[in-house]
């Protein structure tokens, strides 16, 4: 997409604009701003001559661009409009956290220049390098559509994770980017409070699972970077055989915490055949031939972290009542009208945020009945 036609494919435009005076005289800020940002990336170096840009993903939350400068390729990521409720989108600490696991060996994106001064669009916000790959969502590239390419998939799904888990936490930098001692509970406490705040109706199962959850807390067995948003959909893999993660991407719930969280949240959203479907079941191809179901992952996990995983179950279930908070977020936006070109996600909350709901009560009985 180039600057000349950016007008005739964003209504008003209310996405991007050219210059800080288009900006001031739109109701709601836009999300790029041409002319500041080529001149940030001037002062930084970063390609030269007219800038042009693309949407990646769907940003339901922080958004991601493709920036093109002649031949060099940039990515730049940034939160969504203001007003952000406090300690969310924070993009300083995105980028530092990729910046620390890069050097402890994880393949992600490197960082190139982080702006934080809000005068350039509103909002803190970062470019880091392009990578070409391959992302899988709801179709399976040709090179990784064979059964033994989909069970190699599922399988450097879990390396990955469990080498990211044994990223040492013990001391340097990483050391002082989170605290793991009541990392649970403090998970638990936080997102019942965001509950109320952030939502426009009432369902009383919020109320019950957190209880439920609160009563049942497991003992964490260890301390590691975790990524929060752990799901083959934030994967990278190469574009030829054979299969392999090129980089972990979307780190904005990055902390130091227990790692099961991330386990339990990549198998409470991953398709298998049978299984319940909620709206983070973004890779639904797994439930295809080949990819390994959810206890094959749990069992290759547990030879590599030998970590007990009898509570796993509590896990799951923390993730799917986390993520039914944040989604009804997203919904009460959408209701609001500060998300206006959003036409599917948004409103397919209205029974989405009770699915996640039922899923996470599932989990949960497997562990224990919620009344219990």
């Amino acid at each position: 997409m180039t600057p000349a036609s950016f007008m005739h494919t964003v209504p008003d435009g209310q996405e991007v604009v050219r210059t800080q005076e288009d900006a001031g005289r739109l109701l709601l800020p836009p999300l790029l701003v041409l002319d500041s940002i080529t001149e940030f990336m001037d002062s930084g170096n970063l390609g030269s001559g007219p800038l042009s840009w693309s949407r990646i993903g769907d940003g339901q939350s922080n958004i991601t661009y493709r920036i093109q400068r002649g031949s060099d390729v940039f990515v730049l990521r940034r939160g969504p409009r203001p007003p952000l409720p406090k300690s969310t989108h924070d993009m300083i600490r995105e980028a530092r956290v990729q910046q620390l696991v890069r050097a402890a060996g994880m393949p992600v994106p490197e960082i190139l220049a982080l702006c934080e001064d809000p005068s350039v669009l509103g909002v803190p916000f970062y470019i880091m390098s392009f990578l070409d790959g391959t992302i899988i969502t709801d179709s399976i590239p040709g090179h990784m559509n064979t059964l033994e390419q989909r069970q190699a998939t599922s399988e450097v799904v879990v390396d990955a994770l469990a080498t990211l888990h044994q990223i040492d936490v013990s001391s340097g930098e990483l050391a002082a980017f989170g605290r793991p001692d009541g990392y649970l509970e403090r998970q638990v406490q936080r997102f019942s409070g965001l509950w109320d705040v952030n939502t426009t109706r009432n369902l009383p199962e919020v109320e019950r699972i957190g209880q439920w959850l609160a009563r049942n807390l497991p003992e964490g067995q260890a301390a590691a970077v975790i990524h929060g948003d752990y799901r083959i959909g934030n994967l990278m893999f190469a574009r030829s055989a054979p299969t392999n993660v090129t980089a972990v991407l979307d780190w904005e719930m990055a902390a130091i915490g227990d790692p099961l969280a991330d386990l339990g949240y990549l198998t409470a959203t991953y398709a298998e055949p049978g299984s319940f479907s909620t709206p983070l079941e973004l890779t639904p191809v797994t439930r295809n031939p080949g990819y390994l179901d959810r206890s094959q992952l749990v069992a290759r996990y547990r030879e590599r972290t030998n970590l007990d995983l009898e509570a796993l179950p509590w896990y799951q279930t923390l993730a799917l009542w986390k993520a039914a908070i944040f989604c009804e977020a997203i919904y009460t936006r959408w209701l609001k009208g500060e998300r206006p070109h959003d036409t599917q996600f948004g409103p397919s909350l209205k029974t989405g945020v009770p699915d996640l709901l039922e899923g996470a009560r599932r989990f949960a009985g497997v562990a224990a009945p919620l009344d219990g």
